[in-house]
């Protein structure tokens, strides 16, 4: 098994051999790499660069992450308009995912300012999914803005393992919407979520998941860990369910991994608050539910347990099985085999993480 771990200065391969997990080669050295992802129907690894002087770019990998060629990122067609006056253009791409239709190569790509792009295969260029960019919210600078960046970002598509046509992307800030059409229509999904950042902590638009899952084997069961707690749907999006203490820990946090096989077991890892962004009492520790977030256990075992100043992003955060991965702000690399229950520390000499994940 392999870890594909992206720094702010480059990406660095992992590999088990023998029970004991190695640095087995680089890529992209001295280069921000924001997001990895790997499409688990033909082990297809994709890496997304964020150039300070050439902006985005974008590299595939068919052999594990031996040689990565690249392809040409998505653009803003012509006449798009960010606002009024203003075009949009490229900022970020911040999550990939693969279409879900069986022997495909299709993948989605979601992008800041506040875009969805879809490439079919790998010669046909990406294209605008048009239907999102414009539904009447995204327009509304009371509805779709940024969250800690200058715009909207879309950070999580999700797509039911039964239905391709039937789609869920979350934005900072913004909220969940949901495609049953193959993306040609989209409708808000955020009732039961709380925006208390806004006069109207109900409002339909407007919210801020920080990171959304669907579980593949019950699909009506979605979690997110958001800016204002940890929430859960247990009827496809129609309603959220708050299952965090606003006054306790968990609650806020960047990064979320649930367990496929099992819709009540979810992790996360949690920070201080908005205003800190620091690891709760200088120390490092992962949460777990088995009970559908009814209740928490605290797990530390193999983890800094003071004066530690460790955050962990979004997309920094991998589950396999029994395995687990989380890379921090700080360049931390950490890795439990057995649930969560204990961890070691692979790395920590590594600039700042901001995606890593599995190769099976």
């Amino acid at each position: 098994m392999k870890l594909l771990v992206g720094t702010t200065k480059g990406l660095v391969v992992f590999e088990e051999m023998n029970g004991k997990w190695s640095v087995k080669d680089h890529h992209f050295l001295g280069m921000p790499v924001s997001t990895i992802y790997v499409d688990e129907r033909n082990n297809t690894c994709w890496a997304s660069l964020a150039h300070r002087h050439w902006g985005q770019k974008l590299h595939y990998s068919e052999d594990e992450g031996k040689t990565w060629p690249p392809v040409a990122p998505p653009s803003y067609p012509a006449g798009s308009l960010l606002a009024s006056g203003k075009a949009a253009k490229l900022k970020k791409i911040w999550s990939i995912q693969a279409d879900g239709k069986a022997g495909g190569k299709g993948i989605f790509v979601g992008t800041e300012p506040g875009g969805l792009f879809y490439k079919p295969d790998l010669l046909t260029p990406f294209s605008l999914v048009e239907s999102l960019w414009n539904h009447p919210s995204r327009s509304d600078h009371n509805q779709w803005f940024g969250a800690g960046r200058d715009h909207p970002f879309l950070h999580s598509i999700e797509i039911h393992p039964d239905n391709p046509d039937h789609i869920y992307i979350a934005v900072s800030c913004a909220g969940v919407f949901e495609s049953k059409d193959g993306g040609k229509s989209w409708e808000p999904k955020n009732r039961g979520l709380i925006a208390a950042y806004l006069p109207n902590p109900d409002v339909e638009v407007g919210h801020d998941p920080h990171m959304m899952h669907i579980c593949r084997s019950q699909p009506e069961v979605i979690w997110q860990q958001n800016h204002c707690g940890i929430f859960r749907t247990t009827d496809g999006g129609d309603n959220w369910k708050l299952l965090s203490d606003p006054k306790g820990i968990p609650h806020y946090g960047f990064a979320l991994a649930i367990d496929h096989e099992n819709p009540d077991r979810a992790f996360v890892i949690p920070a201080l608050s908005d205003e800190m962004r620091i690891a709760p009492d200088l120390a490092l520790r992962v949460y777990r539910t088995e009970d559908g977030g009814e209740s928490w256990q605290s797990l530390s075992e193999g983890l800094p347990q003071e004066n530690c100043f460790d955050i962990i992003f979004r997309h920094s955060f991998d589950i396999k099985g029994q395995r687990l991965a989380f890379g921090s702000s700080t360049g931390n690399l950490y890795l439990s085999s057995n649930g969560g229950e204990s961890w070691e520390c692979l790395s920590s000499s590594l600039a700042r993480i901001d995606s890593l994940c599995f190769i099976p």
